[in-house]
């Protein structure tokens, strides 16, 4: 059985933020335009969410960001690498082209350097070449214990990648489509981990974005029985963030849900309850992280899961 969470993650400090105008084609959460002290705000933000997951006992570990190349996302790794316990690693080809100048061997070295131990890279990037695109844990949300992968399809997330992807690292695929409305039109969600999070005993979703009636039976069925509670989601509350949410483990082993302040804000007292049973409720304050880049908390944490040496 696989690990479930971890305590340990990988975050980029960002040096040039701001909107990415190659993403906000299909991402529908994205304003038209950026903001001039982007940069600034974002930095700041940035420095108090890694502040504040310190506090609750969660080892992460600070990449800083290259002025060169430009990489305005650089600031949402989960996309372009995952870590794996059995100490494998997969990096994912992206849709937007200047998210492609965020992959970095570097970092791996970085991470080797801190103690991880890294095995085998599963690199899929070449299918950029062929436009088929499969953006790391924000096309793919796992369910580690369980050994699923849900994954919402879009112009980001490929099924046959996917399938591929599934049988390299162990995991089952749960396909189906997800949808917000955008200017009165039903359109594709970018990326499956806005409408989902799944924790060890408890999955936040938005079954109402799943229109197919069959699909949406089928996923909450299929979280049913993999044993979690099921935290229905609202859209308005998904376009709030509060999917985009990570559970982790403090250094005892408390589980804490981190979740956007905006996300926490949108949550009804009901639903707050339901995750306090299991997580402490963790707000992290990033709203122009989130308005300009249109991600949130999930996006920004690349959960490190590899084994470390003994030495």
């Amino acid at each position: 059985m696989k690990k479930t969470t971890t305590n340990s993650v990988m975050m980029v400090r960002p040096v040039r933020f701001n909107l990415n105008k190659q993403t906000a084609v299909n991402n529908f959460f994205q304003p038209s335009e950026g903001l001039s002290d982007a940069q600034e705000k974002a930095l700041g933000e940035f420095d108090n969410m890694v502040e504040i997951l310190e506090q609750e006992g969660i080892d992460v570990h600070v990449i800083q960001d290259t002025l060169e190349p430009h990489t305005p996302d650089s600031i949402f790794p989960n996309n372009w690498v995952s870590f794996h316990a059995n100490g494998d690693v997969g990096l994912y080809p992206m849709f937007a082209e200047n998210r492609r100048l965020e992959r970095r061997m570097d970092i791996l070295e970085t991470l080797y350097e801190a103690g991880f131990e890294i095995n085998e890279v599963y690199d899929y990037s070449e299918a950029e070449q062929d436009h088929i695109f499969l953006e790391g844990t924000g096309s793919v949300v796992l369910d580690r214990k369980n050994e699923l992968a849900y994954a919402a399809i879009s112009q980001r997330t490929d099924v046959d990648l996917l399938v591929e992807f599934c049988e390299d690292f162990e995991y089952a695929p749960i396909v189906f489509h997800a949808y917000q409305t955008h200017h009165g039109q039903r359109k594709l969600i970018y990326h499956t981990n806005v409408m989902m999070a799944i924790a060890e005993r408890y999955v936040l979703v938005c079954l109402d974005s799943i229109d197919d009636k069959f699909e949406r039976k089928q996923i909450s069925s299929t979280i049913k029985k993999s044993g979690k509670e099921l935290i229905a989601l609202s859209e308005q509350q998904l376009s709030s963030f509060a999917g985009n949410a990570l559970e982790l483990i403090d250094k005892q082993g408390n589980s804490k849900l981190m979740m956007s302040q905006s996300g926490v804000n949108s949550l009804t007292d009901t639903q707050k309850q339901q995750i306090e049973k299991h997580s402490k409720l963790v707000g992290l304050p990033i709203s122009t992280i989130e308005t300009l880049g249109g991600g949130s908390v999930r996006c920004m944490l690349a959960e490190i899961f590899l084994p470390k040496n003994v030495k």
